[in-house]
C-alpha cells in the first residue's frame, strides 16, 4: 500500500515511476492467478489543499472565514473534482490497469467514517490521550501542524543558562527559549 498522490497539482515523473511500477508488479501477480487489487485514489493533502483553495477564494477576493466551513468545504471538493480529474486522466494515459470503479477520496464519507472510528477505538484503548507536549501551531490555520509543514526562520536571541538542582547536584542548561524551561 503506498500514499495517494494529493490533490493540490498533478503527477510527477516520481509518481509516474512509481505507479508504473507497481502497475507491473499487480498485472505479473494477475498473470500468474493471483487476484490483485490495484486501487486508485487520491489523498486531500490536509492544509496543503486548504492552503491552495484559500489562494483561489483570494483572487476572488474571499477568506474561507468569509464563506464558513461548510462552504469552504464545497470549495475543496470542486477543487479536487477539479484537480483530482486532471490525475485520474494522468493515470489513465499512462495506461494504469486499476479498479476505476472503486476510485477512492480521502475525505469520501466512508473514508471519514472509517478514521473517526477507528481513532474513537484507539482513544477507548488508551493509545491516544491528552499530553502537555510542544506542538507545532499554525497561527493563520488554527491548527496543529506537521514538522514538514513548518517554515523555520532563525532569529537573533539571548543564550541563557540556567542551573538545576543544590550543592554538587546541578546541571547547567542553556537555551535561547527561557520560556520552555520554567517550572
Amino acid at each position: 500500500v503506498i500514499p495517494p498522490p494529493n490533490v493540490t497539482g498533478s503527477l510527477h515523473l516520481g509518481h509516474a515511476f512509481e505507479h508504473t511500477l507497481i502497475d507491473a508488479l499487480v498485472r505479473r501477480k494477475r498473470m500468474q492467478g493471483f487476484e490483485a487489487l490495484y486501487q486508485p485514489g487520491m489523498d486531500h493533502a490536509g492544509i496543503a489543499t486548504q492552503n491552495v483553495v484559500e489562494r483561489e477564494l483570494a483572487k476572488e477576493g474571499k477568506s474561507r472565514h468569509d464563506l464558513g466551513r461548510e462552504a469552504f468545504v464545497e470549495r475543496v471538493w470542486q477543487w479536487k473534482n477539479e484537480s483530482g480529474g486532471q490525475i485520474s486522466g494522468q493515470m489513465r494515459r499512462l495506461g494504469e490497469g486499476v479498479a476505476w470503479s472503486r476510485e477512492r477520496f480521502t475525505m469520501d464519507e466512508g473514508l471519514s467514517k472509517a478514521v473517526q472510528t477507528v481513532f474513537k477505538q484507539m482513544y477507548d484503548d488508551g493509545l491516544i490521550y491528552r499530553a502537555e507536549r510542544i506542538i507545532n501551531w499554525c497561527p493563520r490555520c488554527l491548527t496543529a501542524i506537521s514538522d514538514i509543514e513548518v517554515e523555520y526562520q532563525e532569529d537573533d536571541g539571548e543564550l541563557v543558562s540556567m542551573t538545576y538542582g543544590e550543592g554538587e547536584e546541578t546541571i547547567v542548561v542553556a537555551t535561547t527559549r527561557a520560556e520552555t524551561m520554567l517550572g
